[in-house]
């Protein structure tokens, strides 16, 4: 078992490194040719069980500077499954918009905060979009 552990980590590690190095050039590349980088941004889903939770955490993030805009939307009907059973919930959906290397941060700090024991948290990338906004993004939220 501890050789799979060994053989798992250096893995990990060189494709971690082989992330960075993509990464970098996919930057490098954006900054020379003016281009965007796809899954440079992301937009999270969080659900909070009011709207002032949502505000509450929302603002916490924008304080932090974590993302460039949150939008809180009005009540949503949500149906999951909870410890077995199917539970029906009326919701607040929050769309954090942020950089890709903050979405750690995000998911730590709602998790830390949020009311819920399991909070739905799901990132998915930004393929495109308007260069001028993506950039403003950039600017709103400093560097790691």
């Amino acid at each position: 078992m501890e050789g799979l552990y060994q053989r798992c980590y250096k893995e990990t590690l060189f494709y971690s490194a082989l992330r960075s190095v993509f990464f970098i050039s996919c930057l490098l590349h954006s900054v020379f040719m003016g281009g965007y980088v796809p899954g440079h941004h992301s937009v999270l889903l969080i659900n909070s069980p009011n709207e002032q939770a949502a505000k509450d955490i929302g603002r916490a993030i924008m304080e932090r500077r974590m993302a460039a805009s949150i939008n809180i939307l009005p009540k949503t009907s949500t149906m999951y499954y909870w410890k077995g059973e199917i539970q029906d919930a009326t919701e607040i959906l929050m769309l954090v918009k942020t950089k890709t290397s903050r979405i750690q941060n995000v998911i730590d700090y709602v998790r830390s905060v949020h009311p819920y024991e399991n909070p739905e948290v799901l990132c998915f990338p930004v393929e495109g979009g308007s260069l001028s906004y993506m950039k403003w993004m950039d600017e709103a939220i400093p560097d790691d």
